[in-house]
């Protein structure tokens, strides 16, 4: 059995001018194209491929990637819009994903636009298309994720609490403003943790990973950056979110932590222009 915007593992049944036919089930035959073809292929072996829709609406396989499968989410940019019946999305296959004008919704979209959207196969025209009617898509089951356990986090929006994203390319979440000092927009991707998961379903994020381990890991962090620096850099606790980000990839928060750990240990200075790394025996036996 194939299953449509899936990767599947399928069996070689015979060959073909234009590549190899794969047993599809319910699908009957599937071809995969010459162009995916490799020496190692023969009938009877099992290879995992993704099944969609080419050109002329025919199944084929192909065992590149796509950005997201369907059920899942993405961030993706548009690469050409047909005025007539709506915008195509890069997510990384041959064959551009479709966004009807009717999944848009109030949006509008132009090329080189990012597009957030759900993956899915439309029950009546068999085609994978996308939607940026995102609720209509997100997971209502409860994950069996345990607390700080690392997770794909993509922003799609904000609340009052905080930044609403999509975990994992399926589950909805929180990231409230107090677990982050960055000023996150739609799109942002990154590795997040999982802070709590509620029994409703609900989860809420942290943007690093929680307690000693994390205190442990941004200080050495820090210290090799340092290093690296002749002993001494620009940064302190009145930096910008943004450049603390870019250049130590933590938040504000786990920085202002980390340096109070680094200059408790005596390990370094804290200045008015930024921050010293302190060269002593005593320093160098501190320990975390």
């Amino acid at each position: 059995m194939a299953n449509i915007g899936k990767f599947n593992t399928l069996r070689i049944v015979e060959p073909s001018d234009h590549g190899l036919y794969l047993d599809g089930g319910q699908h009957e035959t599937i071809l995969l194209p010459t162009r995916y073809v490799t020496p190692d292929m023969k009938i009877g072996d099992e290879i995992e491929v993704f099944i969609y829709n080419d050109s002329e609406d025919r199944l084929v396989a192909t065992t590149e990637t796509p950005l997201a499968q369907a059920g899942e989410f993405a961030y993706l940019e548009v690469i050409s819009v047909n005025e007539r019946v709506g915008a195509f999305l890069d997510w990384g296959l041959s064959k551009d994903l479709f966004l009807p004008f009717r999944e848009q919704g109030d949006l509008s979209f132009t090329v080189g636009d990012g597009a957030i959207v759900a993956v899915y196969v439309d029950e009546y025209t068999n085609r994978i298309v996308a939607s940026t009617r995102l609720h209509r898509h997100l997971s209502n089951t409860t994950p069996a994720y345990e607390s700080n356990a690392p997770v794909h986090v993509l922003i799609y929006g904000e609340s009052p609490l905080g930044f609403k994203a999509i975990i994992d390319k399926k589950h909805r979440g929180l990231l409230y403003y107090a677990e982050t000092g960055d000023k996150l927009e739609a799109g942002d991707q990154f590795t997040g943790y999982i802070k709590k998961v509620h029994a409703n379903g609900n989860i809420d994020l942290r943007r690093d990973p929680a307690g000693r381990q994390r205190a442990d890991t941004f200080s050495e962090v820090i210290m090799e950056k340092l290093v690296e620096a002749g002993g001494i850099m620009p940064f302190n606790d009145k930096s910008s979110p943004e450049a603390i980000r870019d250049t130590f990839n933590m938040s504000k928060k786990g920085f202002k932590q980390s340096l109070a750990k680094l200059y408790k240990a005596r390990r370094i200075l804290i200045t008015e222009t930024g921050i010293e790394q302190v060269e002593s025996a005593e320093a160098g036996n501190q320990q975390f």
